[in-house]
């Protein structure tokens, strides 16, 4: 077999089997369970949020929207190239040129926030209590405790933006033609995904989502990154350059709508919570500048 191809397949492995590990954990253990925490313990749950939340920061701007961009630009640019060399035209060249200025990639983008904004005004018009804070009913009996996070329908839109994330990741991995290339990627993306994991995990406790969904969300989501790695495998073997164009684009969708979340339930959420400003940001400052690193050593 290929060594190349060993490679692959080892880091299929070793992401599903670190994603797994690493989801379960605030799931598994009840020391992450907000609703049981008290004092001390809440105040350190409360830093754990605010370093998920920078988390998901870093992981919105630094990867998911920064790759996007960067996918549907390099698309653009691909069939404009094709375009010119197919008409040899200097009138299509110009025109090209004043079509590069405007911004596609963000417009993708802002389809996907506004997609999921939609959804959720249709949900709240058409079920009121559907998105709620779900610690309303017993907020009289603590009013110190932090609000509980929304509802699980944010919480299903956070895991399907990740998802999709997730595949793009792996397929980037399947499609690499060096060995060392393969390697760097897959340790960079198994940082990446075993701290979003274990925030996502921790996000899907904190909000309340029934355990046997939470592991449903899990698997499927440990899943991801070895079906983009499959998939990209498959397009490398077949050298074909696949569907670039239509990637990149459900890439934009999927920032957008992580965008969303990121924005309008995790960071409001943890900033609304009791612990110190200061402290506060140090710890969303440290979420960030890990997923940072992760985006200068990928």
């Amino acid at each position: 077999m290929d060594q190349l191809l060993v490679v692959k397949i080892s880091c299929l492995a070793g992401l599903l089997v670190i994603t797994l590990i690493c989801g379960l954990i605030p799931a598994q253990v009840k020391w992450f369970q907000i609703n049981m925490a008290r004092g001390k313990h809440r105040r350190i749950l409360g830093f754990i949020g605010c370093f998920a939340a920078g988390v998901f920061l870093g992981a919105c701007i630094m990867h998911m929207v920064a790759d996007a961009l960067g996918d549907i630009q390099e698309e653009i640019k691909k069939h404009r190239q094709q375009g010119v060399s197919m008409h040899k035209q200097n009138s299509t060249s110009e025109v090209d040129d004043d079509s590069e200025m405007y911004p596609f990639g963000e417009l993708v983008i802002s389809f996907g926030f506004f997609l999921v904004f939609f959804i959720e005004c249709v949900v709240l018009h058409c079920c009121p209590t559907a998105v709620h804070s779900h610690g309303d009913h017993d907020a009289h009996e603590d009013n110190k405790d932090p609000p509980e996070s929304h509802s699980s329908f944010r919480a299903f839109v956070l895991f399907l933006s990740l998802s999709f994330h997730s595949v793009f990741e792996g397929l980037a991995i399947g499609v690499q033609k060096e060995k060392t290339s393969a390697i760097q990627l897959c340790l960079a993306v198994l940082i990446h995904k075993a701290i979003v994991v274990f925030s996502l995990a921790l996000k899907l406790v904190q909000s309340g989502t029934q355990g046997r969904w939470r592991l449903l969300y899990l698997v499927v989501f440990a899943l991801m990154s070895p079906i983009g790695i499959s998939v990209g495998i498959g397009v490398s073997l077949s050298n074909s350059d696949g569907s670039g164009l239509a990637q990149a684009l459900l890439e934009g969708v999927a920032a957008g709508t992580f965008l969303y979340v990121t924005f309008l339930e995790i960071l409001p959420y943890e900033l609304r919570s009791h612990e110190s400003p200061l402290t506060k940001f140090f710890f969303i400052g440290l979420g960030f500048s890990v997923m940072a690193l992760i985006a200068i050593w990928a």
